[in-house]
């Protein structure tokens, strides 16, 4: 039985008049989550950064998707499902933190897994291993089917419908509750409309210009943008791309604000989405040096290259921004670092080969000055 418990909901003052609000959710996150200053290399002269740490919103649940996921849990426990299901990626941090918290609450966790319709592993899932966020899906007692790209052709949420209509037709009597990919929906955005209500709290409109943020599905890019346009506030919110393109980002955005009774905005004119930073193959030796300059670890399917866009239009586009006073808004996700990936970058980069052997450091040292006492000064 969980311990977790469901709690009444009550929204900020600029957000009742949504035509969907939240009455209850749940609290898994440890909030607020700071704001402190960030110098990465390469932040131009002139400009002032600072990160907002929701890469500490919890341990193994990090990341943006554990607020989503408050609201989409407490959305499912009051419909009384027993059974959430979702989709994405090989390494999607959305599947591991619905794992995660779907077990907190004693929920079964059902997860699609994309991959390349080439990949071996389609042809023997025995062989899936347990790298990066597959290890928690796994830990956390998930069921998982992998689906190759061609499964998906009609989009993710359509195969994972599928998916969710076979397991009801073996078992009429399962009651599951679909997770759109990402955790976009009217219900998981309230997670970063919510949000906006603390960073508000943190001073961020009175300390800031602009706020910037990687935008995947959209969901908490949407969450922000909203809640920035809702209080009226002048900072501008940019979203820089993990790979999907503005226009076909934007369309799907207005949709969105559509859901909430919102007909006369268009998401361009609240949100300025960045493009051209998805490729990271050759860059993921920035993000150790960033690593290595500042203590805060990136990952390579998001935040790296919402870092590397904010970084790089700071120095070739400094009018794109409002002003000069940046909030990077760090969205977690550090486990598929541990996917392998990097693992022949780590030992090219200057930062990431500072290895040496015990002995041969005292022997050097014994053998500079023979005879003579050694003294120490230790801090």
């Amino acid at each position: 039985m969980s311990t977790y418990v469901l709690k009444e909901y009550s929204p900020p003052s600029w957000a009742k008049q949504l035509s969907y609000v939240p009455t209850h959710r749940y609290q898994f996150t440890m909030v607020p989550t700071p704001i402190h200053k960030w110098q990465p290399p390469g932040v131009p002269a002139g400009f002032s950064v600072h990160i907002k740490r929701d890469d500490m919103t919890a341990c193994d649940v990090t990341g943006n998707k554990s607020r989503k996921l408050e609201f989409l849990l407490a959305d499912a426990v009051q419909k009384k499902c027993t059974a959430v299901a979702t989709i994405g990626s090989m390494q999607s941090n959305h599947c591991r933190t619905t794992a995660l918290t779907a077990a907190l609450l004693g929920l079964e966790c059902h997860l699609v897994l994309s991959t390349k319709d080439e990949d071996p592993v389609l042809q023997n899932p025995t062989t899936l291993g347990s790298k990066g966020n597959l290890l928690l899906d796994r830990i956390a007692g998930a069921h998982i089917v992998l689906a190759g790209s061609k499964a998906l052709q009609n989009g993710s949420n359509n195969a994972l419908h599928k998916y969710v209509e076979a397991l009801i037709s073996s078992n009429p009597k399962l009651q599951i509750y679909e997770i759109p990919v990402g955790g976009m929906s009217i219900v998981g955005e309230w997670g970063y409309i919510d949000a906006f209500r603390e960073m508000i709290e943190q001073g961020v409109l009175d300390n800031f210009d602009d706020i910037v943020l990687t935008i995947g599905t959209g969901g908490t890019c949407i969450g922000i943008a909203l809640a920035n346009h809702l209080t009226q506030s002048k900072v501008k919110v940019h979203g820089v791309t993990i790979g999907r393109k503005a226009e076909e980002l934007y369309e799907e955005l207005d949709k969105v604000l559509k859901e909430y009774g919102i007909f006369n905005l268009q998401s361009k004119h609240i949100l300025d989405i960045i493009e051209g930073y998805q490729d990271i193959t050759e860059h993921l030796e920035q993000m150790i040096h960033i690593s290595a300059k500042t203590g805060i670890v990136l990952d390579p399917d998001f935040t790296l290259k919402g870092a590397r866009g904010l970084l790089a239009e700071m120095q070739k586009n400094p009018g794109r921004f409002r002003g000069r006073r940046i909030l990077f808004l760090h969205t977690g996700g550090i486990f598929p670092n541990f996917d392998g990936r990097i693992d022949s970058t780590i030992s090219t980069v200057p930062e990431s080969k500072r290895i040496g052997l015990y002995a041969d450091v005292v022997k050097t040292s014994i053998e500079a000055s023979p005879g003579k006492k050694q003294s120490s000064f230790v801090c």
